[in-house]
């Protein structure tokens, strides 16, 4: 009984009339910052926990939808919502180039090759004019929606991203209940199998890795609005690790698990980055994700799942 309502339309409802009233409750900019990485964990999400693939890369295109947005906004003025949609083509470009290269791979190896790819951009940034090297892109225009709504206020811009968020949760939500969605799941159950019922297992591989790479890309977009700021820290390999640390934390191959893991990595962030342990927080992170390996592999909503299960 318990699970039906988890999964009711009523819940989702609620969900939803609880994000319409944060931002008249709690700070709408660390409110924005949580939905643009919980996008971002739920598109590596995809990858990892639905395909089977762990990618050490993703951080290039979190930063390359924010780098192009925040230069083709700050240097042409465009407006809101053709700097995101130009963010985002690009981070789709970048990972079909990835993907081509990388899905051939597999385990270790294919981890491999995307951390290596996502170094090369990464010191491309920090050569490339456009970027502003370490000193990043500062003072990005949030431009006007549809050249009629101002972003510049934080409660606007915060049921925008919240409306982003959704589109791309919606997106990805539809993807894992499709049938292609189901292909996905037989190639990470067992690969040869699905090989021998006549799939193109690499096809579907590259696929996803697009999609995903594409809604990492409209976070990382959103995400430098958000700021009016987009930095080297999106693009290090730091970044990869913590999409990961973000999904296994929520639970890897759940719909709301790294919705979960995302507000609580960055609540954790947010609480230490202004205290005396604020330069320790990597360390705390750390340890974190160390008691979440050892005591609850399944992540908080894996658990809690297993909890409803076993007990309603």
């Amino acid at each position: 009984m318990m699970m039906n309502f988890l999964h009711s339309r009523v819940f989702i409802w609620l969900l939803l009339g609880v994000a319409l009233l944060m931002p008249w409750v709690m700070y709408p900019v660390f409110l924005m910052k949580v939905l643009c990485f919980a996008l971002f964990a739920s598109a590596f999400n995809l990858l990892l926990g639905f395909v089977g693939m762990l990618s050490f890369g993703h951080a290039a295109f979190l930063a390359t939808g924010g780098y192009v947005t925040g230069y083709f906004m700050s240097q042409f003025g465009l407006s809101t919502e053709m700097g995101i949609l130009l963010g985002t083509a690009a981070a789709t470009l970048l990972g079909f180039i990835f993907g081509k290269l990388a899905v051939k791979r597999e385990g270790i190896y294919f981890a491999m090759v995307t951390l290596a790819l996502a170094q090369l951009v990464f010191f491309l940034y920090i050569q490339a004019p456009f970027t502003g090297g370490e000193n990043g892109l500062q003072g990005i225009p949030r431009g006007k929606l549809f050249g009629v709504i101002d972003m510049n206020n934080n409660r606007v811009m915060y049921y925008f991203v919240l409306a982003v968020f959704l589109f791309g949760f919606w997106l990805i939500h539809r993807t894992i209940h499709s049938p292609f969605g189901q292909v996905l799941k037989a190639i990470r159950e067992n690969e040869p199998r699905a090989i021998s019922l006549g799939y193109n297992v690499k096809q579907y591989k590259l696929l996803a890795f697009v999609i995903s790479a594409a809604l990492s890309g409209l976070a990382g977009s959103t995400k430098a609005l958000v700021f009016q700021l987009e930095s080297l820290t999106d693009a290090h390999w730091h970044m990869s690790g913590e999409v990961v640390l973000m999904t296994l934390l929520g639970g890897m191959g759940t719909v709301f698990g790294p919705i979960l893991g995302a507000g609580v990595v960055v609540g954790i962030q947010n609480f230490f980055a202004g205290g005396e342990f604020g330069n320790y927080v990597h360390i705390i992170m750390g340890a974190i994700f160390v008691v979440c390996v050892l005591l609850f592999r399944n992540g908080i909503a894996g658990e809690f799942n297993k909890f409803v299960k076993n007990n309603f």
